[in-house]
Order: C-alpha cells, then structure tokens, then sequence
C-alpha cells in the first residue's frame, strides 16, 4: 500500500515537473488543460498497469520477492502479508482526513450561498448575475457571475467578457474535480499543486478570448486600475486575484507559441514509459542486499554454467513437494503457502526470550532454488546474528523441490523472503 502511494506521488510530481519546464509558458491552452486534467489521473493508473512484455525483459538480478511472513511468538503461526493493526489504523487515519477535507468542501459551498442569498439575482444572457452589497469581488461559478456593487461600470463590461468565457468553457467543472481528488488525496500535495496549475491557465485561456475582442491595452488598465478584494474559495473563478495579474499581463504579451513547440508534448511518451517499465520492476521488487552470503560448507555454489531467469519470464516455476496444478499460478500459490508454513512452525520462537526482544522483528532472507531443485546460496539480514543464523537454519531444512524448467531446461531461480518477527 505504502508503496503504491509513493509511486503515485512519485508520477504525478513526474509529470507536473515535465509541464513547468516545458509546457507552462506555451499558449496551447486546449492541450495544457487537457495535460493538467489527465496526468493526475494517469499518475492514480500507471502504478497498477502491469505490460507482461516488460516483465518478460527484466533484468536478470530481479528476483521474485515472497509474501512477508508474520511469525508471532505466542502462536508461531504465519499471519496475512500485513498487519491488520497496521492497515484499521492506516484506513482510520484516511477516513477522518477525508471527512474534514469533505467538511472543509462544505464549508466552502456553503460560502458560496451565503454570498447568493445576501446579493439580487438577475438573468442576463442566459447567466445569473448576483450583485453583492459593500464589496467589489467579481468571481463566477457554473453559470451564476457575482459582481460586488461597488466594481465600477467601466470594469463591468470587461468582467463580464471575462468571466462568461469561465462560464462557457465550464472551467467551473475542472475545479470541482480537483475538489474531489482533495477530499480522496487529501495527504498528497500534487493535487493541491495540480489545481493551482489549471485555475492559473484558467484566467489565461478567459484572457486571450477577451483580447481578441478588446483592445488589449484597455484591458491591462481595467486589470490595473483598481484594487479588488478575492474571495478565497479554491473552487471559483476569481477575476481580480492580485497574485496572479502579473502572469496574466506577461502571458497576454507573449506571442503565439510556433506550431513545431507542440513537440514538446511528445515528452510524455519517455515518461510514461519509464513508469510503466519501474511498475513492471516493482512487480518483482528486490530485497536489500545483506551483508554476506552464508552457506553450508558442504555446498558451493557456482555461477559457471547455470542458468538463471528471471521469475515473471519462467516457463514452468519450481514445484514444493505435493503441490500440484496446471499452470504456474496455481503452483505459485501453493508454493507461497507451503513455505509460510514450513518457516511458521519450524521458526524457533524461543529467541525473543534468549535475546531480549520486542517489537518487531524484520529479517530477509535470500536463496536460490537451483536446476537441482536444492535450496542453495541462502543469504541473510536481521538485527540481530542470532536471528540471521536462525532463518538461514530454518530454509536449509526445506525439502527437495522440483526445479524449475524454461525451454525444456532445468534453471535456477531467485527468491527473497521477507519475515517479520513480531514478539510480544
């Protein structure tokens, strides 16, 4: 879980990256907009999109990494790949964050009508236009334009031009939908950044329609001839927002982008694939590599002459001993199942009295099962030594396996082994 919500932080900040650099100062306003709306949710996608074809061409030092194993010392009984305790508090501390950003929305919302009911209504070209006592704040919502009283009939007009483009284009909708990807992301601060990103090339894209009508140096002076008030609602269109009249006029100023800068687009396609080859990675992740192999001296192993490939590419996986099934999945099944058994109850749980324990416990474990179906070049990492010697004595007594095949060979294959030790 934890995981795939860095992975999601991860490409979202990828991808807003890519547009600050590249697409920002551009007037392809459509395609901007369409960019910011999409990579949000792209970068929610891309961590769960597996492509077998990437898989299959991993390299060869990626090894299939086992479900954690729990190990309990009360019971010595194996439990589900995570903590229970860990997810109810991980989820508890979801939910509220949710229902005070929904909460936070309401409020938000409520403003809103609140500044309805204190103004006069009037329908004007198919718009609402709400005239707001003792302000001069000029912002729009859907199809309803509230303009304080106080705003001065010269500046009207230009407002009005302004705000029915917001109204037209339904930019009101982009708002909403970065609204509701704060109450469900409410921890993750791209989204926050993305609707800055989108309500910024709003005011750009009502801009450039009102200049092609108006004369542009008229427009810098309503922009400029007048300080206004803003409300600060994150889902409205403010006209006079201070912070941003500066970007305004400087954009209004830029020339057309050339046609040939719409390449730059083409950067997404680099991106998107190097996500979807670290996704496909992560499917196979590796463990930390420990210290120092350790082995029986009885066995050697040598890397001469044996073939090794990796887990997602296998013909036909390694086999536990009983299992039986008809295609590699249902044997990965059965093997997982067996090995959390076998280390669950062969696990001496008398340590954490001998060492002093508490608390969790976390151990890796690294081995190969070879073309011979042994289990060799087992290596290990823990806290403490007496808990690496441990594991590497409870996967020494796995059984025979049936090795693996790939194209009709015998090969060897790599696996990781996370135990999580958990004494009490």
């Amino acid at each position: 879980m934890i995981h795939i919500l860095f992975q999601i932080f991860v490409f979202q900040a990828l991808f807003l990256a890519v547009y600050d650099l590249f697409l920002k100062k551009e007037k392809f306003f459509n395609l901007n907009r369409i960019y910011l709306l999409l990579t949000p949710i792209l970068g929610c996608l891309l961590p769960f999109v597996n492509i077998d074809f990437l898989q299959q061409n991993i390299p060869q030092e990626f090894i299939f990494q086992l479900p954690t194993i729990f190990i309990d010392t009360n019971t010595s009984e194996t439990a589900s790949n995570e903590s229970s305790f860990w997810l109810s508090s991980l989820w508890s501390f979801w939910l509220i964050g949710s229902l005070l950003s929904a909460l936070f929305f309401s409020w938000k919302f409520n403003k809103i009508i609140k500044l309805k009911s204190s103004g006069t209504t009037e329908n004007s070209q198919n718009l609402k236009v709400v005239t707001m006592p003792k302000t001069d704040t000029a912002f729009s919502f859907f199809n309803t334009l509230f303009l304080g009283e106080t705003i001065s009939e010269e500046n009207k007009a230009s407002i009005i031009a302004h705000e029915k483009i917001h109204i037209e284009q339904k930019h009101s909708l982009d708002l909403l939908f970065f609204e509701m990807l704060r109450i469900i992301f409410w921890f993750n601060p791209m989204v926050y950044l993305f609707q800055n990103r989108i309500a910024t090339l709003h005011e750009f894209i009502a801009d450039a329609k009102v200049a092609i009508e108006k004369d542009k140096k008229q427009y810098y002076q309503n922009l400029l001839s007048e300080v206004f008030q803003t409300e600060k609602i994150s889902f409205i269109n403010t006209f006079f927002n201070q912070s941003l009249i500066k970007k305004r006029i400087i954009m209004l100023q830029k020339p057309k982008s050339r046609k040939t800068a719409q390449l730059k687009y083409l950067l997404l396609v680099p991106v998107i694939c190097g996500m979807l080859f670290y996704t496909a990675c992560s499917d196979n992740p590796k463990t930390e590599e420990p210290p120092a192999v350790q082995q029986n001296d009885s066995e050697t192993v040598t890397k001469t002459n044996e073939i090794e490939v990796p887990f997602a590419a296998i013909e036909k996986v390694p086999t536990y001993p009983g299992c039986i099934g008809a295609d590699n999945e249902t044997l990965k099944k059965c093997f997982s199942e067996n090995i959390s058994r076998f280390v669950g109850v062969n696990f001496n749980t008398e340590l954490a009295n001998d060492l002093n324990l508490s608390g969790l416990q976390r151990i890796f474990v690294k081995f190969k099962i070879d073309k011979t179906g042994k289990v060799v070049a087992i290596q290990a990492r823990a806290p403490k030594p007496e808990l690496e010697a441990e594991a590497i004595r409870v996967i020494e007594k796995l059984p025979q396996m049936e090795a693996g095949e790939q194209e009709g060979e015998k090969v060897a294959v790599l696996y990781s082994l996370p135990i999580v030790f958990e004494v009490k």
